[in-house]
């Protein structure tokens, strides 16, 4: 195991002018804020073990409590605040929290739910008054840090357990490979909510001692004006969309930036090669999920290779499967992982926690190959995957093809259900401001770039593309709204 996340801090903190966010907490400063957090919840009689679930709008005081809940051994339980309280009573009856802190204005729908809750700023204010001194008790690698629910796209959402082990090891890879130094700066304007912005983010500064310039929100505006102070920063495709579209993004803005990373969704290789000609930078993509933190990264040095996600972590290993097994280097399979980054399960689902691992390995879902030099490429979700005629068809590559196209912003490729073919691959674009874009023509033009059998048969130019809180398309969605789009043959 690494160094704990709660070693780190302590360490970090023993400098007293270490900046912990630009213009606000030093690190000795959030270590005693942890401490007073740490002694409330004990004050509320919360024991190790104990979940608590978190559901306020992006503040720096998520990251306080995050952390004092691992002082104290409570589990931290962070949840999109954009659910409503109906999709929240799914958390609290499944992970059954001893205690629900939220926004004053959600207290009490959440009560009325049966939790015992609490607003954060009466929580904070409760903090005031605790001592800044905690004991902290011995704590395992294999103790429980924290649930994090997956969307729930595909079903109820599941309670992904997360070790400390888990969070430590992966934040430690990741200084190494991004090489995180104390010098860096990191402009933080990721949700808080999610294994992204609150793990990736969080963890890659506090273990190098580095600094954050927090963001509530994204807005391209105020990134901009940012940027020339920053050396890293993290986002999510929209992201670097939404800032190509500005002509204040020129490479002057982002000279003092180092790195550019962009994970949470497939990153476009038609955005990888404009945000380079536009700043001068290729943007590093990886690959994670919430079951695993981090697997795969493009290298710091050496090639940034647009349409992979790089090479696996040190201490992760990463294997294409098929139904017989481990296939050869450069076919398409399943992609299993195994490493110390890898969850232990999914809350109080023991069967499907067994379905979901092969001999130790983790069946992630997605679809993947390596190529000879051993970058890794995300072909979809195998439930994404589309069967049309008996012939596989992964969206991945229509969708490269697609994405090339002039006028193009956005694409999704799904299967319908099809009378001849089982299923038909259907393409769902964007058009690019100002860019007409017709059916015939998209379908014509494919067919220099792909086989016929993997051509759309049908193209549909939509408004926009449904996507959650990290910018992923939801495929789900587009399958149901065009279920019958060949309905009658």
């Amino acid at each position: 195991m690494g160094s704990d996340v709660i070693a780190k801090l302590k360490e970090m903190a023993a400098d007293p002018e270490r900046v912990w966010i630009v213009g606000g907490a030093s690190y000795a400063g959030l270590l005693k804020q942890t401490g007073r957090l740490a002694n409330v919840l004990l004050s509320l009689g919360l024991k190790r073990g104990d979940r608590l679930l978190l559901q306020v709008e992006k503040c720096e005081a998520v990251l306080s409590l995050y952390l004092a809940c691992l002082r104290a051994g409570v589990v931290f339980l962070p949840v999109n605040p954009g659910y409503t309280v109906a999709e929240t009573a799914h958390f609290l009856s499944d992970a059954e929290p001893a205690l629900a802190v939220t926004d004053p204005d959600r207290v009490a729908g959440l009560a009325a739910l049966g939790a015992r809750v609490m607003a954060l700023p009466d929580l904070l204010a409760l903090a005031e008054a605790q001592g800044p001194d905690f004991a902290d008790p011995a704590h395992g690698p294999d103790d429980l840090a924290a649930i994090l629910y997956t969307s729930g796209t595909t079903g109820r959402s599941k309670g992904v357990i997360l070790t400390r082990e888990n969070l430590s090891s992966n934040a430690e890879a990741l200084v190494g490979l991004w090489r995180f130094t104390e010098g860096d700066v990191l402009l933080h304007a990721l949700p808080v909510f999610h294994t992204h912005g609150l793990f990736v983010a969080t963890n890659c500064v506090l273990y190098s001692g580095a600094s954050m310039i927090f963001h509530r929100a994204f807005q391209p505006a105020a990134v901009l004006e940012a940027l020339p102070g920053v050396t890293v920063m993290m986002g999510v495709p929209t992201f670097y969309t939404r800032l190509l579209a500005d002509p204040g993004l020129t490479g002057a803005v982002c000279g003092q930036v180092r790195l550019f990373i962009s994970g949470s969704a497939p990153l476009s290789p038609a955005t990888h090669a404009e945000w380079r000609e536009r700043t001068g930078h290729a943007i590093l993509e990886r690959y994670g999920m919430t079951e695993t933190n981090m697997i795969t990264s493009n290298p710091y040095q050496g090639e940034r290779r647009a349409g992979t996600v790089g090479m696996p972590l040190p201490g992760v290993a990463v294997r294409i499967t098929g139904p017989e097994g481990p296939l050869p280097q450069g076919e398409a399979g399943a992609i299993e992982v195994r490493g110390p980054n890898v969850f232990q399960g999914y809350w109080r689902l023991p069967e499907k926690t067994a379905e979901e691992f092969r001999d130790g390995w983790f069946v992630t879902g997605d679809m993947g190959a390596f190529d000879a030099e051993g970058y890794l490429s995300i072909l979809g979700r195998a439930k994404d995957l589309v069967i049309t005629g008996g012939l596989n068809v992964y969206p991945a590559e229509v969708e490269a093809a697609l994405d090339d196209l002039p006028g193009v912003a956005a694409s999704a490729v799904i299967g319908v259900p099809h009378p001849d073919f089982g299923e038909a691959v259907v393409a769902c674009l964007v058009a690019a401001p100002g860019a007409g874009l017709e059916e015939a023509a998209v379908r014509e033009a494919l067919r220099e770039r792909l086989a016929a059998f993997k051509i759309p048969k049908r193209v549909l130019v939509l408004e926009e593309l449904p996507r959650n809180a990290m910018g992923k398309v939801q495929k789900a969605e587009l399958r149901r709204e065009n279920a019958g789009l060949f309905a009658g043959g």
